[in-house]
């Protein structure tokens, strides 16, 4: 069969390519070997975030006698349940994206794709055989996997990945996490509120490295405060897996050895791209550092054949992905989309408290040799989160101090996922430091604090 488009992977980069380029008359098919709606809807964001609501609500009746709230009993956690609900949340919306592409009129081919010379894909299916396709235009979105340790190999049982901590069949009593990055910083989260004894060890000096150093600090308070133990600058040297349980072997920046019993080491030491055996080789694509090399509308060295997503440059998240295929498409579709400004990616941790940020750290623009003006503003100030019963965290903003230009924006506390769009679009239309200021902000919100933040920025904080 001959179509305009195929797309291998069906994440939110592919099944967004599809999409789109059904909506721009092309007829188009999508390969996946899996779930539709790939590692985020099924194994990654999606039952993720379904896990961590549970913890919350867990949380709130432990405190809900703060709200002046009397519950009869204790309330106890069914993890078993917890985990059934997270999952019937991952079927839900991976049927919505199959509605999606079937009301799209994209043809899925169930099976493994590869590109091939001649702009043709080999599809092996499930029982092995194979088919052939042909397309004007073929699109790799293939996503990535959990990255695996050369001396601490994944068993899938004592030592697991983010796939396995989603599903366990039973709570761990304690449990070791690898890697503070989002994915261990949420797991890691959701163990220890649900009662299990966490340990997080971080190679890196702060708990989410790429986040603001002071919003890490905070992470960090709040992790201990939660009964988590924090071991930054240090390193797993090896996990013993051969008795009942794990015992973890640790060293700090300072030498010093720790050893750590436990039921579950959780790997999370980042991602590895799924770049095997798509056809790279047979197509000469050309990969750098473990990513397919494109340009700034995702076309390979190979004619007719893109990339987007976990496997090129650029942060491996959802959310990228998807306008990352949308650039794609649109370009193919003979449009003239704007390349994406990968300086204005918001990046979210949905810990508790929450972590939203977008744009320079402190640090980055001091060392770009930047003059700037730095505000903050607490959470404890804010009428909203006071009456909300959560006062921790605060927004962090920095601004240059000669042009206004907003440099980087930095929030730690309650929902504040929901509050970095805003800041995204104001960076996209270059709102200064002055214009946050002037506008005007609902009260009483949280958002507002990013406008008292502003304030506080120029020496004009009335609140704080």
């Amino acid at each position: 069969m001959n179509y305009d488009l195929i797309v291998i992977g069906s994440g939110p980069g592919g099944y967004v390519a599809a999409i789109r380029a059904s909506q721009l008359n092309m007829k188009v098919a999508i390969v996946e070997r899996a779930e539709l709606g790939g590692i985020c809807l099924n194994w990654g964001c999606i039952p993720t975030k379904a896990l961590l609501k549970s913890a919350q609500v867990y949380k709130y009746t432990q405190h809900a006698a703060d709200y002046g709230i009397q519950i009869d009993g204790t309330a106890t956690a069914n993890f078993e349940a917890v985990v059934k609900r997270s999952r019937t949340v991952a079927e839900t919306m991976s049927k919505g994206v199959q509605f999606l592409l079937k009301k799209n009129n994209v043809e899925v081919i169930a099976g493994f794709g590869k590109v091939l010379p001649g702009k043709k894909v080999e599809v092996t299916h499930t029982d092995g055989t194979q088919e052939v396709f042909e397309a004007n235009h073929i699109v790799l979105a293939t996503g990535a996997r959990s990255r695996q340790l050369p001396h601490i190999q994944q068993d899938g049982k004592k030592i697991i990945g983010y796939r396995e901590a989603l599903t366990l069949p039973q709570q761990p009593e304690t449990m070791v996490v690898m890697g503070s990055g989002a994915i261990g910083s949420e797991l890691a989260y959701f163990y220890a509120t649900m009662g299990t004894k966490v340990t997080i060890v971080e190679y890196l000096p702060n708990l989410v490295p790429v986040e603001d150093e002071e919003i890490s600090k905070q992470l960090e308070r709040a992790f201990r405060k939660a009964g988590i133990k924090v071991m930054t600058a240090a390193a797993v040297e090896s996990v013993d897996t051969t008795g009942d349980g794990c015992k973890v072997t640790v060293k700090d920046s300072k030498e010093k050895i720790t050893e750590i019993e436990c039921d579950i080491v959780l790997s999370a030491v980042g991602v590895q791209t799924n770049i095997e055996g798509i056809g790279l080789e047979e197509c000469n694509i050309a990969v750098e550092r473990g990513k397919v090399v494109v340009d700034d509308f995702y076309r390979t060295n190979c004619d007719g054949v893109y990339a987007i997503g976990d496997i090129v440059h650029g942060p491996a998240l959802a959310h990228v992905a998807s306008h990352e295929a949308l650039i794609c498409v649109e370009k193919i579709a003979g449009l003239n989309p704007k390349p994406l400004n990968y300086k204005n990616i918001p990046g979210c941790t949905y810990t508790s408290p929450e972590i939203a940020s977008v744009g320079m750290t402190e640090k980055a623009a001091l060392e770009q040799g930047r003059e700037i003006l730095i505000g903050k503003f607490p959470f404890t100030a804010s009428g909203k989160a006071t009456a909300s019963g959560n006062r921790d965290g605060m927004v962090k903003v920095i601004f240059d101090k000669n042009s206004g230009e907003w440099l980087g924006c930095h929030l730690i506390g309650e929902n504040v996922t929901e509050m970095i769009s805003g800041v995204v679009i104001a960076r996209e239309k270059g709102v200064t430091g002055r214009e946050v200021i002037e506008a005007v902000h609902p009260h009483p919100t949280l958002s507002e604090a990013i406008m008292e933040a502003a304030a506080n920025a120029y020496g004009e904080a009335v609140h704080i």
